[in-house]
């Protein structure tokens, strides 16, 4: 408990950006103080793994991959203040999001594409579900496409999550996201839901913002990539992540798919005891 509180005071020292995703932080930082002798906010563990991941794996003369989300978010805001302070030099950055471009450009990161740097040597990125053998759900966020042609280029792909995410098998506690072409997206809806793998899922297409599975509006949502997103909701684990990352894959229609199997380094994890890796 001792390190949650030294953990807390260090982070309650640093300002937090007004583009935080929670613009509650600042607010709630005097009330989070007293609290911390007994729980960190889910917004304060998120920022504890984002800080670490790039303090620990980050070097001067890197090319980064920057993730999308709230945890992500983190990452790239730390990135931005080492680059800032000096203690970072030569570093380019490849955003996976038009959000994380815009908030990487207003810290001054310097940013490239894989056009011209198909060769990364970190990503960071955070996670919607992680199992046992540290296969992920990603694409909460609508990025799931950019995250995963980015992130797959990485020599080391660090996923930053809070304890919540931790899972025994992936697909009851989030929504399988995958990304689809709108030309006859119904059609390959029905696909995706009679496919092996896929048996017993609701197949649901994504509506109004792209970055929530929440509907959140009566169009429907367009990915930053101009595609439409449908949403797998699973009552049971689903039995064999690989294979069904391969099914999606292989059908026609799907571009690509929020299973993110074998590509993890490590995944670093925020909780009640403090922080932990958990590496591959």
């Amino acid at each position: 408990m001792k390190f949650l509180v030294a953990a807390f005071a260090a982070l309650a020292a640093q300002n937090v950006s007004s583009f935080s995703p929670s613009a509650t932080v600042g607010r709630r930082m005097a009330t989070s103080i007293r609290m911390a002798e007994t729980a960190l906010t889910q917004d304060e563990l998120k920022k504890m793994v984002g800080y670490k991941a790039v303090d620990d794996y980050v070097k001067s003369g890197m090319v980064v991959g920057l993730g999308t989300g709230s945890t992500a978010y983190f990452a790239v805001e730390r990135l931005g203040q080492k680059l800032e302070s000096g203690e970072l030099k030569d570093i380019v950055a490849i955003p996976t999001s038009v959000r994380t471009k815009e908030q990487a450009e207003s810290l001054k990161i310097p940013l490239v594409t894989l056009d011209t740097h198909s060769k990364l040597d970190v990503a960071i990125d955070g996670a919607d579900e992680v199992d046992p053998d540290l296969n992920l759900v990603k694409g909460g966020g609508g990025a799931l496409l950019r995250e995963k042609m980015v992130e797959v280029c990485a020599d080391k792909f660090i996923v930053i999550v809070d304890e919540s995410k931790l899972c025994d098998g992936l697909g009851p506690g989030f929504p399988l996201p995958v990304e689809i072409t709108p030309f006859c997206h119904e059609h390959t809806i029905r696909t995706i839901a009679a496919l092996p793998s896929c048996a017993g899922c609701d197949a649901i297409l994504r509506m109004g913002s792209s970055s929530s599975n929440k509907p959140d509006g009566d169009e429907i949502a367009i990915t930053d990539n101009g595609n439409y997103i449908v949403d797998l909701h699973f009552k049971e684990a689903i039995k064999d992540a690989p294979t069904m990352a391969s099914e999606l894959k292989n059908t026609v229609g799907v571009v690509d798919h929020g299973l993110f199997c074998g590509m993890t380094t490590a995944v670093i994890i925020a909780g009640s005891d403090g922080i932990s890796v958990k590496e591959a």
